[in-house]
């Protein structure tokens, strides 16, 4: 794979000042600035009103033209806010970039999600159930295979065992998903559905009033388990808010068990590998996904899993 080429401040303002046409030729132009300020910069702010995205190689530029089709086949389905583009093209030979409206509004990092946000993450998970797999298809959305819980929950247990020895976690607490339990919550044939897949506290756009406004980055969406969505939502907002917003979604408790379990065994073997310093998430990040993940919420006492689909009392 070719290495891209590092993007600068000076590459991203001469390519927004020729997009937005602001400054003239030898202009100034619109403040630029990295979104993250640690590694290279391949998200930047445009002002107040836009960011814009480069792929750091091939695949991501694969991944960032079908999001651009995505992005107009999911929108009408969904109450929230997709991101609309005002530009796209290349900013290196063969690595492209979109530059779109910023959607107004902070992240699930800064502002806790209310009841009525809530609402709006269920209408999410219910809008993305119904866009039309065969509509997906024709884009090129991949298929994902469910993961194997068990497989998960042994890798999980392992890890527990090394966050205990550094006092981060109680070892005994996945001791509640047994091999049985893991079988039990196994994927259901022939539910696959469109999942953004990195429904992370970064992507979820939250006003101050704790409405969820909008969603980003739509470049890893797949036809797969609705699970790894509300996984992704119990870290980003909890794992009571996660699962009530399935609910109202129309998931029963197998989906959202599942959803719940793979976020936790998930936050314990991450945090485990960036202690054993592998992986780039901070820690106190993964301490605070964590948290939320291992949340106690009244459905674990559900006793009698109901069929996918079936509406929970």
């Amino acid at each position: 794979m070719t290495q891209a080429p590092t993007p600068t401040a000076d590459t991203v303002r001469r390519l927004v000042r020729a997009l937005l046409k602001e400054g003239g030729a030898g202009g100034p132009g619109p403040e630029v600035r990295p979104v993250r300020e640690e590694g290279a910069a391949f998200t930047w702010w445009v002002g107040t009103r836009h960011v814009l995205r480069l792929a750091p190689d091939r695949d991501a530029a694969v991944r960032q033209r079908r999001e651009l089709r995505l992005r107009d086949l999911v929108r009408p389905h969904v109450p929230v806010a997709v991101p609309t583009g005002v530009a796209h093209g290349e900013w290196s030979p063969g690595l492209t970039y979109t530059l779109d409206t910023k959607v107004p509004g902070g992240t699930a990092e800064e502002h806790d999600v209310s009841a009525v946000g809530e609402a709006d993450l269920a209408g999410l998970l219910g809008g993305l159930r119904e866009v039309p797999p065969r509509q997906a298809d024709a884009l090129g959305v991949p298929r994902a295979a469910p993961r194997s819980l068990e497989a998960l929950r042994r890798m999980a247990v392992a890890a527990a065992e090394r966050l205990a020895r550094a006092d981060e976690f109680e070892a005994p607490r996945l001791h509640q998903l047994t091999p049985p339990g893991a079988a039990q919550l196994a994927a259901q044939p022939a539910s696959a559905v469109l999942v953004h897949h990195r429904l992370r506290g970064e992507h979820l756009v939250v006003s101050a009033d704790g409405r969820v406004r909008g969603v980003l980055d739509w470049t890893d969406v797949v036809l797969g388990d609705p699970a790894e969505d509300i996984a992704g939502l119990a870290l980003a907002v909890g794992s009571g808010a996660a699962v009530r917003a399935a609910t109202l979604a129309g998931y029963g408790a197998r989906p959202c068990l599942r959803g719940l379990w793979l976020a936790r065994c998930d936050t314990v073997v991450r945090l485990a590998e960036r202690l054993d310093g592998r992986g780039i998430d901070p820690a106190p990040l993964l301490r605070t996904q964590l948290r939320r993940a291992w949340e106690a919420i009244l459905l674990e006492r559900v006793t009698e899993l109901r069929e996918d689909g079936e509406e929970e009392g």
